[in-house]
């Protein structure tokens, strides 16, 4: 696929995701094949107002590119003049979001509550493609407000006809949120009534997920957010898959443990000291949950009182787990708890 001047073939897109695409997440992803990532979401109005986190949001390095950034707006000319700023800093692709269901963000009229509203939507559309002129624009969206009320076809056609390149569908509506199950079926309807590609997205945690997805629906790519997390192995596998015909699979923990400690040295020269371990700690349980063990390592980790310590720890998690120190157990619990809650380590306890 190609979007302006980037060319990814025929790999994957990673979700923007609050607290977690930042620069080491996108690195990381990159390194093990992804083809196209995002910065995490970013206010237009903060970009506008010249905010510290917002403008930190915007940096990257050529070697995460392609990359993408999502705005978020609702006003038409705070939306041109945050793109404006984007597009200088050369980024690959712009994109609004119309997906998040979070109260905090629907009340303000800006994310999945645009749905509702598709003159402005248009409004929206244009004056970004119009400010961004060569860099392609595109629309995160869901299916609509909830069940009843899906309007994503007439959205489509609203988002195709100012100025958007490519939409990215999140096959759930706004009240479902990330409980409800996704209905491929309608990225399916948006791919045959849709003129410019559409990227599909919605519970995709496997390699075989994005197959499945891409044969029913026919859309021409796919986003994956959660099943990225902690799991970068994720688009080497889904690349070998495609290109050879054979997944590898979930990788030996020793090659988990050696990229998770790269990851953690990416997070070192990203972050204050204690800030990164914070993030590090986090990374250690998302990389090992499909493992057995997690449980006593969880605990061992949160423990962890300095980067040196972490490291020691998974090093020595990852000795237990090729040496079949741990019982077998059963890791769909706990991949449930992260599918439900990205921090399922809090959920007894939050």
């Amino acid at each position: 696929m190609k979007l302006g001047n980037a060319d990814i073939g025929n790999k994957l897109f990673v979700a923007p995701m609050a607290e977690v695409t930042d620069a080491p997440f996108r690195k990381i992803t990159k390194e093990y094949g992804a083809g196209f990532v995002f910065t995490q979401m970013v206010s237009a109005a903060g970009i506008v107002r010249g905010n510290f986190d917002s403008l930190r949001f915007l940096t990257f390095s050529r070697d995460e590119k392609p990359v993408g950034v999502q705005l978020l707006g609702k006003d038409p000319d705070i939306l041109a003049r945050a793109v404006t700023e984007v597009k200088r800093r050369k980024a690959d692709l712009i994109d609004l979001n119309c997906g998040c269901p979070m109260e905090n963000v629907t009340s303000k009229k800006m994310g999945a509550s645009l749905l509702d509203y598709p003159e402005l939507l248009g409004k929206l559309v244009r004056k970004m493609s119009e400010a961004a002129e060569d860099v392609p624009v595109s629309v995160k969206v869901r299916l609509g407000r909830d069940k009843n009320t899906i309007n994503l076809l007439e959205n489509i056609k609203v988002i195709e006809d100012n100025g958007a390149s490519l939409i990215f569908i999140h096959a759930r509506t706004r009240s479902g949120k990330y409980d409800e199950q996704p209905d491929w079926d309608w990225i399916k309807r948006a791919k045959e009534n849709s003129k410019i590609p559409v990227i599909g997205n919605g519970s995709i945690f496997t390699p075989q997920d994005v197959v499945r997805m891409k044969e029913y629906t026919g859309c021409d790519s796919v986003l994956v957010a959660r099943g990225a997390i902690g799991n970068p192995f994720f688009f080497r596998r889904y690349n070998s898959l495609t290109e050879n015909g054979a997944d590898p699979g979930q990788p030996a923990p020793v090659e988990v443990a050696e990229a998770l400690i790269k990851h953690i040295s990416f997070l070192s020269r990203e972050y204050s000291a204690l800030a990164a371990l914070n993030y590090m700690k986090k990374q250690a349980l998302w990389y090992f949950r499909f493992y057995n063990g997690i449980a006593p390592f969880s605990e061992e980790v949160i423990k962890s009182a300095s980067r040196d310590e972490l490291e020691d720890l998974i090093n020595i998690h990852a000795g237990r787990l090729n040496s079949g120190f741990y019982p077998p157990g059963d890791p769909s619990e706990t991949e449930k708890k992260f599918r439900e809650k990205v921090l399922f380590w809090l959920a007894e306890g939050d």
